[in-house]
């Protein structure tokens, strides 16, 4: 941990505001504190991941709490985020560190060439010396707003720009083997795998009622990043600094895996199956154990109302969702193709129909 050269460091709204809403200062400066002094010799590259536009948006807008609605919400993050970002530019300015705002949506980072921007960006504002604050795009990304968390999205930002370690901070000081506000439970200091969570209850969000997050996301967070091959720290804003020191706090996710293909992750984790393709046993086995592209002759039906390049799931004849993938179809011109091979393809409908339906390099196998 104290050998991590570039972090990758969440924060949840609960951190950073009141329970009214509104964006606390002195907290947004106490983290800032923190951050600062860790990057300050130059040997750190620090990349924030922000949750707060919506809570921060409340108390303006005359919210005494988090609306339900989309409309409401989206209102609040368009004034929040302006806020938010003000907030940390000039409390960063404090040290001369510059602040760049990241706005990601899944759709920026699940297509090939949006994702190879994202990196891009993030990766010349490190080179220039400059603290990028990543958030979703919660004014206009429906879906993140409806499915999404900032914690799901550190992990993926982490893998994104080669992180060495992923730090999660909430209001809980670590993962606990039951409620922490239960006399006789503790601490779990340390995860090494899915098998040191076995039978751990895990709790949701907390009782500000400001974020949309809990105990829930930070886990499988933290289980995306470390499978990964990111380990993970997982502790309470106030305990930021022991964190990025190494001491002994919260709870240490060790490194699962390795990395896999760059986009394949953002695939898997983020995005969302606008439709699905119904794949036969032969299909299954090629594109599960074979690893091989989905062809027209594997289809067997196709279910929902999408364009060529979004991503699908891929699913048995039972229903279950084996892989996902960006197809290469609209939903319209696949009806035509199913169970029909490329060759037969080419010679009725033209040579642009003697292609993949989802390339092996747009696809991943999801586990069972």
């Amino acid at each position: 941990m104290t050998e991590a050269r570039r972090i990758v460091v969440k924060v949840g709204s609960s951190s950073l505001t009141t329970a009214s809403g509104g964006l606390d200062a002195d907290r947004v400066d106490a983290l800032v504190d923190v951050l600062a002094k860790v990057r300050s010799g130059g040997e750190k590259e620090i990349v924030l991941v922000s949750s707060g536009a919506i809570a921060a948006g409340l108390a303006p807008l005359g919210l005494a709490r988090r609306p339900k609605d989309l409309a409401r919400q989206q209102a609040a993050a368009s004034v929040g985020q302006g806020l938010l970002v003000a907030r940390y530019t000039a409390s960063f300015a404090r040290y001369g560190v510059r602040v760049g705002q990241v706005l990601l949506t899944t759709d920026d980072t699940s297509r090939r060439a949006h994702y190879r921007n994202a990196y891009r960006t993030l990766d010349q504002l490190l080179a220039m010396g400059a603290l990028p604050v990543v958030n979703e795009n919660d004014t206009v990304a429906t879906d993140e707003i409806r499915f999404g968390d900032n914690d799901r999205l550190a992990a993926l930002v982490a893998h994104l720009v080669r992180a060495d370690l992923l730090v999660l901070l909430s209001d809980v000081d670590g993962l606990y083997d039951g409620d922490p506000s239960t006399p006789g439970t503790s601490r779990i200091a340390e995860v090494r795998g899915p098998e040191d969570l076995e039978g751990v209850e895990i709790g949701s969000a907390g009782k500000a009622g400001v974020g949309t997050g809990g105990m829930v996301t930070k886990v499988e967070a933290a289980r995306i990043a470390a499978a990964a091959g990111v380990p993970v720290v997982l502790t309470s804003a106030s305990r930021a600094a022991d964190a990025l020191a190494g001491r002994d706090t919260g709870t240490y996710f060790r490194r699962t895996g390795r990395r896999s293909a760059d986009r394949l992750l953002w695939l898997a984790h983020a995005s969302t199956p606008q439709g699905a393709l119904i794949l036969d046993d032969g299909a299954v086995r090629a594109v599960v154990e074979g690893r091989k592209s989905l062809l027209p002759a594997g289809i067997a039906a196709v279910e929902g109302d999408f364009a060529a390049g979004d991503p699908v799931e891929l699913r048995d004849t039972a229903g279950r969702a084996v892989a996902r993938g960006l197809v290469t179809f609209d939903a319209k011109e696949i009806p035509q193709l199913l169970g029909r091979s490329t060759r037969e393809l080419a010679k009725e409908l033209g040579p642009a129909y003697e292609r993949e339906v989802v390339h092996r390099d747009d696809l991943v196998v999801l586990e069972a």
